[in-house]
This record gives structure tokens, sequence and C-alpha cells, in this order.
């Protein structure tokens, strides 16, 4: 049911995209960051560096088509579809019910798998020959497409049992996505902030605990293909 409704939603795409003559169609990929507005002030202080990108980059990626419709030199829809992963491992602190003193400390090792299909309306506010600049804004759908977590108990003597952890993970989801990109010749990089909720919640006991956060910084790089 899933996959018909995947194949129904690209050959949607692709009749709205093949209706119009002024397009441009293409491939994609890019890095999906841990990047936030809630600790973005960690570039600045170091938290946040190269080597973090480093680390994440082959965790954190998407990649897929993407076609872009103009109505006019100035205004265009771009339609996506992207597959996304995102990979971390983090610990939580949990503390215990009966004995406050002590804190069980889980290793979270989660793996969010996504079809995303971002509809994007954009404006170039510069139009040259060579090189254009746009900002987009638009509506995106989520699809969960095997997501997974791992959870393991790393506090030493603990007798706690992380099968009380129970793990809600989303099939769906609407976000919005806004953005920048800019063009040079057949290359479209683009720079733009999902707003969108958390793929999965995790709670002990009806408490929510920290989840991968899906509000994030993503950087792409397109080809045009024509």
């Amino acid at each position: 049911m899933f996959m018909k409704k995947l194949i129904f939603i690209a050959v949607l795409l692709l009749s709205f995209t093949a209706a119009n003559a002024q397009l441009n169609f293409g491939v994609k990929a890019g890095y999906n960051s841990s990047l936030t507005f809630e600790n973005v002030g960690s570039v600045t202080n170091g938290g946040y560096d190269l080597n973090s990108v480093t680390s994440e980059m082959w965790n954190n990626f998407h990649a897929g088509l993407f076609a872009r419709v103009f109505f006019g030199k100035m205004i265009y829809v771009q339609p996506e579809l992207l597959y996304s992963i995102q990979k971390k491992e983090y610990k939580i602190g949990i503390a215990d019910i009966l004995n406050p003193s002590i804190s069980n400390v889980v290793k979270n090792s989660a793996t969010v798998s996504t079809v995303d299909v971002p509809l994007l309306v954009g404006v170039k506010l510069i139009d040259l020959k060579i090189v254009n600049l746009r900002v987009f804004a638009g509506p995106k759908l989520r699809f969960n497409a095997g997501s997974s977590l791992a959870f393991e108990n790393v506090t030493s003597g603990s007798t706690f049992d992380t099968k009380s952890l129970v793990s809600d993970i989303k099939k769906a989801q609407v976000g919005l996505e806004v953005g920048a990109g800019v063009d040079v010749l057949m290359f479209a990089l683009d720079a733009r902030y999902n707003l969108i909720g958390d793929m999965y919640t995790t709670k002990v006991q009806d408490l929510s605990l920290q989840n991968l956060p899906s509000n994030t910084f993503v950087i792409s790089l397109g080809w045009k293909l024509f």
C-alpha cells in the first residue's frame, strides 16, 4: 500500500512536469545536518565544526530527483522525490522511579529512513545568464521507509529494563521547508531549513525523552540534466 502511494505521487509529479514545456529535470544529493536553530550557537563555540560534518556525512544524507516548472521567467514550482536517512547515537538519562538517587543512562541508536516529497514555490531574486539567486518555500510530505530504534543500558550495575521504553515511529508527516539557492550553469546549490515534527517519540511511563530532531538545516547539490 505504501509503495503504491509513492508510485502514484511520482507519476502525478512527472505528469505535471511533462505537461509544461518550460522546465528543468535533474538529480540531486545532499547532507542532512544535525544543526538546528536551538543549537546553532554551537558553530561559534566550536561544538559543531567541520569534524562534525565529516563524521555525519555518510550517515546523514539524501538523494533523489527534482523538476522545476517555470511560470514566466522569475517564478517556478519545484516538486522533488527524495530518499533521506539520518543515523545517530546519543545517550539519555532516566531517573530510577523507585530510587531517585540512581540515574540510568541508556544509549539510543536511531536510524530514521524516510521518503520525502517537497513541493516548493520559488522566486528568482537575481537572474543572469550564468548565475541566478533564488528563494523558496513549500510543504513537504514525509513517509517512513524503514526507520528503527535500538536501546542499550550502559549504567554499570543497573537493573533498568530497556523494554520499558515505548517507541512510536510515525508512518507519515507533513512539514514545511524554507531556503535559498544559487544556480551556476547546470548546477543548483540549495540551503534549506526543515520545519517538521520528530519522526518518532520515545516514552517511559508516559514521560517523553529526547529524540533525534527533524527541524534541521539541509545542504544539497543538484545537476539539471535538461
